[in-house]
């Protein structure tokens, strides 16, 4: 499957039951999971932080960390438990994991995160790829995101998903650091004429169906080599969820099998509800990213609160008195 359409990796947000809503919405998107570290792949419950559900499938594993060996490690285990690819964070500027050396701070060590993807990669017969920022701070050089896809590439990396934004590692916070530094989709599309064997995916400040479609300019005249390989949401995702459906039907033919009203998944939202729940997890934990299916729906606002105390989402749904089941 391609990285035409992707939906990012995010911190307490893309677990399991979040990758299972989207994967209903969209069938052919790639699926990230929340940044783990390699220690905790290592050192913590591995089962328990790496399951996943069959149907997310294909779902990549993002790893955190600076030290090949235990990447390498880490990797290999990700192959073992079904993962379709792993992907190293070169691009969270959080202050824990700035302060572990890893995240956005590798862009600062291109040589080492090099050897962090030659490890991963040979150890793994998985797709290994890059997700980073274009600079630090306040570096507008160009030449220094040329660099480091450069160096990373050498080490065999073909996939870089670039944030196309700086990462300020002092003075704002993840969230700021998500809207405030601004966009430079031109940046990526340089390193896509530079870099014309490798695949570059674009990420930030993709908020509707038509700032995609700019990106990947499918409909343009600029040759096939130089066109960006696919765009990834962030947030977007999940305050705005159906717009996953809306980027299938543009960007897929093979979209049969798509929701046509946010009821139609609703059922299948009750019976995975009812797996989880059964095996003794809260409700709220379930559906906590599934709360804005019905954005701009009569009746969204009892919808969210309905999830939020607890309700199962057939409850939720019959008392916000929407239209009736859709097939």
């Amino acid at each position: 499957m391609s990285h035409l359409l992707c939906v990012a990796p995010m911190m307490d947000v893309t677990d399991r039951h979040c990758r299972f809503f989207h994967r209903l919405l969209a069938p052919n998107s790639r699926l990230y999971t929340e940044m783990i570290t390699a220690n905790a792949v290592l050192k913590g419950n591995t089962a328990k932080l790496l399951e996943f559900d069959s149907r997310e499938s294909p779902v990549a594993l993002q790893l955190g960390g600076s030290d090949p060996k235990l990447l390498a490690i880490a990797s290999r285990i990700g192959s073992e438990m079904g993962y379709e690819e792993i992907n190293l964070n070169c691009g969270c500027p959080s202050k824990r994991v700035v302060s572990g050396n890893f995240g956005a701070s590798l862009m600062q060590s291109p040589n080492l995160v090099a050897d962090c993807v030659k490890s991963m990669i040979d150890s793994s017969a998985n797709l290994v790829t890059v997700k980073h920022r274009l600079a630090i701070d306040e570096n507008e050089d160009y030449g220094f995101t040329h660099k480091f896809v450069q160096t990373v590439e050498s080490a065999g990396c073909r996939v870089f998903i670039v944030h196309a934004r700086n990462a300020f590692l002092g003075g704002l916070s993840p969230k700021k650091n998500r809207v405030v530094p601004p966009v430079k989709m031109h940046y990526v599309k340089q390193l896509k004429k530079d870099f014309p064997n490798c695949s570059f995916i674009a990420n930030g400040g993709l908020s509707s169906v038509g700032k995609c479609m700019d990106v990947l300019n499918l409909k343009g005249s600029i040759k096939k080599s130089e066109s960006i390989d696919g765009v990834m949401l962030g947030r977007e995702a999940i305050s705005n969820p159906w717009i996953l459906v809306e980027l299938e039907k543009v960007l897929f033919s093979s979209n049969s099998n798509l929701p046509s009203y946010p009821g139609s998944i609703v059922e299948n939202l009750q019976r995975y509800f009812e797996t989880q729940v059964n095996v003794g997890l809260k409700p709220t934990q379930i559906t906590r990213n599934w709360l804005h299916l019905f954005k701009n729906y009569r009746g969204s606002k009892i919808w969210r609160h309905s999830l939020t105390s607890g309700m199962s989402p057939v409850e939720a749904y019959k008392k916000a008195n929407f239209l009736p089941f859709a097939g």
